[in-house]
């Protein structure tokens, strides 16, 4: 395990050096001048030039991205440039609460998800089965400021139940939570409808049943656990997923975490925060997906990383 682990690696590496190369170009080839926003916009020419020299911004791309991969190799990501505060600092701030929200929302999808598509399985092709997928439909196709403004509206403005913005208790985090994950729910939902309907046509389901098994143990015994190879495949990519993806979510809630951050920085031409943000990301979301891997060896005996 620890050769396929090293192995995933380095592979990750090409990866995450293209990803880093883009979001550096990106940056920079965007419109506005950081260094104009931080002066102001009446600051003469002298001054504009100066926050440009102190920031490094008047060197070549060339210089600039070496110095930030000699940087990331060191452990340095720099200072910001509205903040002047450590990149490294602002992110052990805000990334606590980017993986609390994340964290929330797939433990809510994968619970609803899955009991929502265990229960379409075995009741498919009837009315069950048919509410169950149009549930699963409007949660993927649900724009998720949408919801989140209707959430707010009856949850929150008219009956009182959650705050409507912030962070700090468990209630605070239950609408953020539930608005991130409605996506990932339906996704989940499908998938394990569909790979627990293969399972259950298989052999030795059927043998199951023959030996007079209970419906019960049939499925919670012999065919989810199989079932739920495919479904893990989709969370720690779903996950991986709302780590990235909760721009939106953290913006309307005002949740202080990094897709908010992130936000706000590129709005402000941060360059450092922006790099900082977007390669951690990166890295935690192939890091998700590398344990993926090596549960799937929990789950189903038969799979080896020889």
């Amino acid at each position: 395990m620890f050769q396929y682990t090293l192995r995933r690696l380095l592979v990750a590496l090409p990866s995450l050096l293209g990803v880093l190369i883009i979001v550096f170009l990106m940056v920079r080839l965007a419109p506005g001048d950081p260094a104009l926003l931080l002066a102001g916009e009446f600051a003469d020419a002298a001054t504009v030039e100066r926050i440009r020299e102190r920031f490094g911004l008047d060197d070549s791309y060339l210089v600039q991205f070496q110095r930030f991969i000699t940087g990331v190799v060191q452990g340095d990501l720099g200072r910001s440039t509205r903040t002047s505060r450590l990149v490294t600092e602002d992110l052990a701030d805000y990334f606590p609460n980017t993986v609390e929200l994340a964290a929330a929302s797939i433990v809510f999808a994968l619970l609803v998800g899955v009991g929502l598509g265990i229960v379409s399985a075995l009741r498919s092709n009837t009315w069950v089965d048919a509410l169950a997928m149009v549930l699963a439909l409007v949660g993927v196709s649900m724009p998720t400021f949408w919801f989140a403004l209707l959430a707010i509206r009856f949850f929150s403005v008219e009956q009182g139940w959650f705050p409507v913005a912030g962070h700090g208790t468990l209630a605070h985090l239950v609408l953020p939570a539930v608005t991130l994950g409605l996506s990932s729910t339906g996704i989940i939902a499908r998938m394990t409808r569909s790979a627990l309907l293969e399972v259950l046509g298989q052999d030795y389901v059927r043998t199951a049943r023959a030996k007079g098994g209970t419906p019960g143990s049939i499925v919670f015994k012999h065919a989810l656990r199989n079932a739920l190879v495919p479904v893990l495949t989709v969370g720690g990519l779903e996950f991986g997923s709302l780590l990235a993806g909760a721009v939106i979510t953290e913006t309307v809630f005002n949740w202080p975490g990094v897709g908010r951050m992130l936000v706000n920085s590129i709005l402000a031409r941060d360059y450092p925060v922006v790099q900082g943000a977007v390669l951690l990301i990166a890295v935690s979301f192939i890091v998700v997906n590398l344990l993926v891997d090596l549960v799937y060896g929990l789950i189903d005996p038969r799979i080896r990383y020889d």
